[in-house]
């Protein structure tokens, strides 16, 4: 059975544990370094970017997840797209930092100015995801080996791919639709995984 580790320092990593497990995967809490061993891959979740790069240096996983990132599957959802990113906007605190991407935080503005919208995600199908934005970032740079998934209608990608990294900018856990879930736990199957970087 496929294992999911979930970075649980803050956020909402419980609904994804839940999404997890409707889909016969099994998930594993991850707040320290020796957690990692053994899991098939692991999501960062949306949360705050900065209490989580905190905690992050404050249980020393920086390094451990940035080896993690060489050779097995990482999902960063919101704040996880955040931490993931090479370069993100008003960020002065190291993060994992393996995916070529910049991103903007809270892009979209306040808590307030929170929405929802269909995505259309060829790569899952032709009917659109519902996707929920919280203080969401946007993908503003993308480097040669990303491909970017979504796009909102005015163009700016919020979701994103390069090899055995996935980051969106929405919350997929917040909703029934299991399509992005699913897309991850098939990168996380070990023959997915051959070949990859």
């Amino acid at each position: 059975m496929t294992e999911i580790g979930l970075l649980a320092l803050q956020g909402d990593f419980a609904e994804h544990a839940a999404a997890f497990q409707r889909l016969g995967a099994s998930t594993r809490e991850v707040r320290k370094a020796s957690e990692l061993d053994g899991v098939d891959a692991l999501v960062i979740p949306g949360g705050e970017s900065t209490t989580i790069c905190r905690l992050m240096a404050a249980f020393d996983l920086l390094e451990p997840l940035r080896r993690f990132a060489a050779d097995r599957p990482i999902w960063g959802t919101c704040a996880g797209m955040i931490v993931l990113a090479r370069r993100a906007s008003d960020l002065d605190l190291p993060a994992v930092e393996v995916m070529d991407i910049g991103v903007r935080r809270n892009a979209f503005g306040r808590q307030l100015d929170s929405f929802e919208a269909a995505v259309d995600i060829p790569a899952l199908g032709s009917e659109p995801f519902h996707a929920v934005f919280i203080r969401a970032p946007v993908v503003d740079e993308v480097g040669p080996g990303v491909d970017v998934l979504a796009r909102l209608p005015d163009g700016r990608a919020v979701a994103v791919q390069q090899g055995k990294l996935l980051a969106t900018a929405f919350h997929p856990e917040l909703t029934d639709d299991d399509r992005v879930h699913r897309h991850f736990l098939a990168m996380a199957r070990p023959e997915a995984q051959q070949g990859v970087k």
